[in-house]
């Protein structure tokens, strides 16, 4: 699966997002290792600090399938060009980053993607 094809499912599922509170709709589709996708989308709760983010949403799918490794998220907002994962997130992407590689973050930006990697959007990032 290329990478557009990752961003247009990332813009798919944003169209789920339960942002009532926002109104910041996200999506998030990720390619691991074994080559399978998931998505998530965010969902919130008035209880701010439960809110999910698409991208841990997506993270949360593959683990409980048995993944370990991703290679690729894509983020889509409708609401802004290049929506980067938070920080929270980007410390998850980092525990399930493959050993010695990076993982491509692809935002979206005129209608163009830019490819990020993780490492420098989470300098000195830690994992066991």
């Amino acid at each position: 699966m290329n990478y557009e094809e990752l961003m247009q499912k990332a813009e798919e599922v944003s169209k789920n997002s339960y942002s009532p509170y926002s109104k910041f709709p996200v999506g998030a589709c990720l390619l691991t290792s074994s080559g399978k996708i998931y998505t998530g989308c965010n969902f919130e709760n008035s209880s701010y600090g439960l809110t999910i983010c698409a991208e841990r949403n997506a993270v949360g799918s593959a683990i409980a399938e048995g993944e370990r490794e991703i290679l690729a998220v894509a983020i889509y907002s409708p609401n802004q060009d290049c929506c980067s994962p938070c920080g929270a997130c980007r410390q998850v992407l980092q525990e399930f980053k493959p050993q010695n590689k990076d993982i491509d973050i692809i935002l979206k930006s005129n209608e163009e993607l830019k490819i990020i990697p993780l490492s420098k959007l989470l300098p000195e990032g830690f994992s066991l």
